[in-house]
């Protein structure tokens, strides 16, 4: 049986450290594994210990190049996706990501889809020599999150709402 509990970590394509967080396992479908984070859940951002102000529900898709944030308000983000390898999972309850730079976001007054990081992520595919064929996933999923986000399909739409009430 899963754990109830899953530590996610994401790193740069280094191995340095990006983001280190418990979040609770809401529910597994079709799309992922879909996780929740409370306000005031201790995480670490940038190797600097931190605290979450504001809750979200992290969807882990099954074999994409991305993931997913999805933010009530005050947070100006409604979904935010992380251009990032496929999650590898260490038993049921460790999630490891790299996370590669490019972020795809929707805003939540406008709908305006951004994206983002593209300096970023030239500039790391060169000093950390990301491979010819993660540039090309990356760079795919980055298209295709800009093109979902802002044409509704799911799990942009809707579909989040539901574990997001869980978590608010």
């Amino acid at each position: 049986m899963p754990s109830d509990v899953v530590r996610v970590i994401y790193r740069k394509y280094d191995g340095s450290a990006h983001r280190d967080y418990p979040a609770r396992r809401l529910a597994e479908d079709d799309l992922g594994i879909w996780l929740g984070v409370t306000a005031g859940t201790k995480s670490v951002y940038h190797g600097r210990p931190s605290v979450e102000q504001i809750p979200f529900v992290l969807l882990v898709p099954h074999h994409a190049w991305w993931t997913g944030m999805f933010n009530p308000p005050p947070r100006t983000s409604e979904v935010y996706c992380d251009i990032a390898s496929p999650a590898r999972w260490e038993s049921d309850d460790t999630v490891h990501l790299f996370d590669l730079d490019l972020d795809v976001v929707r805003r939540r007054t406008t709908g305006l889809v951004e994206l983002r990081d593209e300096d970023e992520f030239a500039e790391h595919r060169v000093r950390f020599g990301y491979p010819d064929d993660l540039v090309v996933e990356a760079e795919a999923a980055a298209r295709w999150l800009f093109d979902a986000l802002g044409d509704g399909t799911e799990p942009f739409a809707t579909s989040y709402r539901k574990w997001l009430a869980l978590v608010v």
